[in-house]
């Protein structure tokens, strides 16, 4: 049973003098749509313990309390019990370590047992009021770090910083050939491919997309060329690291969607092994790794 007084709520302290509740607020990154939920939705905003409305003229001192709405999963999310690899988990986030075969969130192909439907399952027994912010996906068969928050500002927070100061994303990954140069950049735009609702392809009137990568490692195994690299996302489209990998002429090992053999490994050889951020509350540096999985070290054995 969820209990009300578990709702999220941040405490400031004003050092400004005659400034508006609404002004202030949004100083600290308290978005109106946020606000306009919090107005109507049940939560409250309070100054010296006593609730106010955005008009509402701040003196030096104050103590400024907005405590946020409880929040409903959609319909299409049904909670679940199971287990969860959690990496770390505060007020705000959770990291988890997902492996490879289980779906982020919920699909018409895929409408149970994901990362999303155990995360809620999770909410319910910590009495939570709240729902799921997915922050980083990742495809069913790529594993790695995912970053969850816990309530739509935080997600909001997190989805601002994206777009300015960046939040850092690195794979690792195996690829079919010798990549011959050791450090390089893909920029190319990235659009549905026609006739396919699942599919992307390189194409001119698509999203911009752009991928670093850096070699690691060139082996041979069983008489092919591989080669295990590092991938730093700066853009996050849909399957961006392997369409952009099949554009330069090395698949993924594994995924035979985007030409890649699965004589080694059953699925795309990719993992999420670096995430790297600011804390949206405490503006810490944050940083979560995760070693290469198994499957993905078996190729990468020549032995």
């Amino acid at each position: 049973m969820i209990n009300q007084d578990l709702r999220f709520r941040l405490v400031f302290h004003v050092g400004e003098e005659g400034i508006l509740l609404r002004e202030f607020l949004h100083s600290k990154g308290i978005s109106k749509r946020t606000l306009t939920a919090t107005k109507y939705e049940g939560g409250h905003i309070t100054v010296n313990g006593i609730e106010q409305n955005v008009r509402h003229r701040l003196q030096v001192g104050d103590e400024v309390a907005i405590i946020f709405p409880a929040e409903q999963p959609s319909e299409g999310l049904h909670p679940e019990d199971g287990q969860l690899d959690i990496i770390y988990e505060d007020e705000a986030i959770i990291i988890l370590n997902k492996p490879a075969g289980q779906s982020t969130i919920p699909s018409r192909d895929h409408p149970t047992g994901t990362v999303a439907n155990l995360v809620a399952g999770k909410f319910i027994r910590d009495c939570l009021p709240t729902t799921v912010h997915v922050v980083t996906r990742l495809d069913k068969d790529t594993s790695g770090l995912i970053c969850i928050a816990k309530n739509r500002h935080i997600h909001h927070l997190l989805s601002e910083q994206m777009i300015t100061t960046g939040f850092h994303r690195q794979y690792v990954a195996i690829v079919e050939g010798k990549v011959k140069e050791d450090r390089f950049t893909i920029e190319q735009p990235i659009g549905r491919k026609e006739g396919s609702i699942i599919e992307r392809m390189v194409r001119e009137d698509g999203q911009f997309a752009r991928t670093d990568v850096e070699v690691l490692r060139r082996f041979g195994k069983e008489g092919h060329d591989l080669t295990t690299i590092a991938l730093v996302l700066h853009t996050g489209r849909t399957h961006q690291i392997r369409v952009h990998l099949q554009w330069v002429g090395y698949p993924l090992a594994g995924d035979d969607l985007y030409g890649g053999t699965q004589q080694w490994i059953q699925r795309q050889a990719l993992h999420c092994s670096v995430l790297k951020f600011t804390h949206p509350l405490t503006g810490a540096d944050m940083q979560f790794e995760s070693d290469m999985p198994s499957d993905m070290q078996n190729v990468s054995q020549t032995q």
